[in-house]
């Protein structure tokens, strides 16, 4: 009789294959969070713009007075709709509220600073010591 010769791939080259895949998914999953925490960074950056724009033009609006908490930027939705939030990935959760203070505490969130007799009244800035993936301290931005 003829044996008949079947076709497929052998045990060693399927574990070959896997182990492949497994060297490659180990080099990508870290570049993967990499793009994630840059993302966050990116939207924190862009919250923090938005919310700068809206005092400029509240301040306009009022005619050289900055509003004394965030939250008079939400009234009617004039300038914002909500207070968007702080995002601080590694370091504190998502916050939109703000600590009306002059210098950051590292407490999430945002740092409003409403103090009239402060040369830097009207700064907004992320509430967070923390460095960011570029070194940067997150409060500096």
């Amino acid at each position: 009789m003829k044996m008949k010769k079947t076709s497929g791939f052998t045990l060693i080259e399927l574990m070959i294959v896997v182990a492949i895949i497994g060297i490659l998914a180990a080099i990508a999953i870290p570049k993967f969070a990499s793009l994630i925490r840059k993302s966050n960074e990116g939207a924190t950056k862009g919250n923090l713009g938005t919310i700068r724009s809206a005092l400029s033009i509240y301040y306009g609006d009022i005619e050289g007075q900055y509003p004394m908490d965030l939250a008079y930027l939400t009234v009617n939705g004039k300038y914002l709709a909500s207070v968007p939030v702080a995002k601080t990935p590694s370091y504190h959760a998502d916050n939109s509220a703000d600590v009306t203070q002059t210098v950051s505490n590292d407490g999430a969130g945002w740092s409003y600073n409403n103090v009239n007799s402060d040369s830097n009244f009207g700064t907004v800035m992320v509430n967070c010591t923390h460095t960011d993936t570029k070194g940067s301290v997150w409060s500096g931005y």
